[in-house]
């Protein structure tokens, strides 16, 4: 979904800034420690650090984040019936999921989208699009919002946290490890980290963050399976399918950004290398799992 999007970018800028300030502090002057010889352990212990403090920064933001960047409209006093239906559907449903009552809003999209998203599960936002709203009948709205208080209910963006920070602790640990050994081993510098040092960590960084992504990529298709099955318990299975099938019916690549595609409700179309960076399944094969039984 979009919160992903949101998640993911904010934790790339978190990341990014954190790793400028490890520079300018001069705390990479810990792999210099007893001469030549590299401290895994200390370098592991800092990694870790950044990584996780990287991802649940961007956690604890990701709510703030998504209300500006996407103009979601908080309704804090239904002004219509359709309001009134979104906050009554939601409340009902986060009830018999057992967690607190999102905010509810609404952003201003032609794209049928939805998103979830917060750090904690009882203080979390639940938001529509526009063209959700417009394309969809009230059983298949009623499934979406189902599927997202899911993803709310099961800790997905928590769960998506911890990943995301284990991801980011190795992909710093190892990057650092390869501009030591380029710089001290290829490069025969003994005076401090040299160019060859920086250079390498950064190219390895943005490599092995690359690689690392597939792995974060794989567990988010996995837990729409999951959702998807939440959603049909809070709403029905048949309003699930023919909410998946409305947007199985509208779904055109090309109408998203390249970038955007993977991260909307849909979850876009792609093939080969592209469809193992997708968020979401194929919607063909959500739609086969609920029909099966089998989520």
């Amino acid at each position: 979904m979009t919160r992903i999007l949101l998640f993911m970018g904010t934790n790339i800028a978190v990341l990014a800034v954190m790793s400028i300030v490890f520079n300018l502090l001069g705390l990479e002057g810990i792999l210099q420690e007893n001469g030549t010889q590299l401290n895994l352990t200390a370098l592991l212990i800092m990694s870790g650090l950044f990584g996780m403090g990287g991802s649940f920064i961007s956690l604890a933001i990701s709510k703030w984040m998504a209300k500006r960047s996407m103009g979601v409209q908080v309704i804090e006093r239904p002004g219509n019936s359709s309001e009134q239906w979104l906050v009554d559907t939601v409340r009902q449903q986060a009830k018999r999921a057992g967690i607190g009552m999102p905010e509810v809003g609404v952003f201003d999209s032609p794209q049928p989208n939805a998103f979830a998203t917060g750090m904690n599960k009882n203080k979390a936002l639940v938001a529509v699009s526009t063209g959700l709203l417009q394309n969809m009948t009230k059983d298949e709205v009623e499934a979406v919002l189902g599927h997202e208080v899911s993803h709310v209910a099961n800790g997905d963006m928590v769960t998506m946290g911890l990943i995301q920070g284990v991801v980011n602790t190795f992909v710093i640990f190892l990057s650092r490890i390869v501009g030591f050994f380029v710089d001290r081993v290829i490069l025969k510098n003994n005076r401090g980290l040299g160019i060859g040092y920086f250079i390498s960590s950064l190219v390895a960084q943005i490599v092995l963050g690359f690689l690392a992504s597939f792995i974060v990529m794989w567990f988010s298709r996995w837990r729409e399976f999951h959702a998807d099955a939440g959603g049909a318990k809070l709403a029905g299975r048949d309003k699930m399918i023919a909410a998946l099938r409305r947007l199985q019916a509208g779904s055109e690549p090309e109408d998203l950004p390249g970038e955007m595609a993977a991260f909307g409700i849909s979850g876009g179309m792609a093939s080969g290398l592209r469809k193992l960076r997708m968020t979401h399944p194929p919607l063909e094969d959500r739609i086969a799992a609920l029909e099966s039984g089998r989520n």
